[in-house]
């Protein structure tokens, strides 16, 4: 997952192969002849909105409507449902190196593991009682870390020796990161030393850096704001920051420990569709529309 890839340049540009609007599913072909599609269309009323992507061409997305899982082959566009949902969500998603599939629950209150070869649960837990919305994941060496946009905790899922814990361990959030009205913590990642963790707070457009304890700090960014930050993506010491509802992807160059963070670059593409996240497979970069400013019903068409 901190594996570098070659040129911001090419990332950046990779941007803008964001999604146009489609109907069933399929794929619009790049102009140049033998590349890979640009365009994943998705089932009418899928409502995407996480996405992850391994090692082979396949991208990975949730369904907010019910939690079902997509998988579409980054050649050719094409792509089924592999894993049918409980009925809540599937937000954020992270793919590691035995195929398992770690789902964020959202509103259910839960996470899922999911076999991304066969679609099959290989273990659920339970992560909140009362309300809340598990948002994110990401995995680190040892651990999967889950945000909750509702209630100031991260979840801890240990894998020792990659194997699936009984249950997932409460890690309150304290220091800089405080709670308000909205949403609160969402996208999460690594620091670029591997020490922490990094967690953007979506309505007051902070990001901070998180010791494994919990223990939050906010990190300088030097005036800027990632308001309606959500999905990150870590490559080096460069971090995508997407930003939903302004239909932009924030680039970031940080300092090693991740507090300290200046915006180079912001992205934005007329084909953006209120982008939820972001996924990378060789030098492109994949982000799914959620159009969260569109009201759903099971016609509604969906790309990413």
């Amino acid at each position: 997952m901190m594996r570098s890839i070659r040129g911001l340049g090419a990332l950046l540009a990779a941007l803008a192969l964001a999604v146009t609007i489609g109907g069933s599913a399929g794929a619009t072909s790049d102009r140049r002849a033998g590349t890979s599609p640009t365009s994943i269309s998705l089932p009418d009323g899928f409502q995407p909105e996480g996405i992850a992507i391994g090692s082979g061409p396949f991208a990975f997305i949730g369904s907010m409507a019910d939690g079902s899982i997509y998988r579409a082959d980054l050649r050719t566009g094409r792509g089924a449902i592999i894993s049918r949902g409980p009925g809540t969500p599937s937000l954020g998603m992270q793919i590691d190196e035995r195929g398992r599939l770690f789902v964020a629950g959202g509103t259910g209150g839960d996470a899922r593991v999911v076999d991304s070869r066969t679609g099959r649960v290989l273990a659920t837990y339970r992560l909140a009682t009362g309300p809340a919305f598990v948002n994110d994941v990401i995995l680190t060496k040892g651990a999967a870390w889950f945000t909750d946009s509702t209630n100031p905790v991260l979840y801890k899922l240990p894998l020792r020796d990659g194997r699936l814990p009984t249950a997932a361990q409460r890690i309150p959030l304290t220091g800089d990161l405080v709670y308000g009205d909205g949403f609160n913590a969402n996208g999460i990642t690594p620091t670029p030393d591997g020490r922490g963790l990094m967690v953007v707070q979506s309505n007051t457009g902070g990001l901070f850096r998180v010791d494994w304890s919990g223990a939050t700090r906010r990190v300088d960014l030097h005036g800027e704001s990632l308001r309606e930050g959500d999905g990150l993506l870590l490559r080096g010491r460069t971090l995508y920051a997407v930003q939903n509802r302004l239909n932009a992807v924030a680039v970031l160059r940080l300092n090693a420990a991740g507090t300290d963070g200046h915006v180079v670059r912001r992205v934005s593409d007329r084909r953006f569709d209120v982008p939820a996240t972001v996924a990378a497979f060789g030098s492109r970069l994949y982000l799914p529309n959620a159009r969260f400013d569109t009201s759903p019903t099971p016609t509604t068409p969906y790309t990413a």
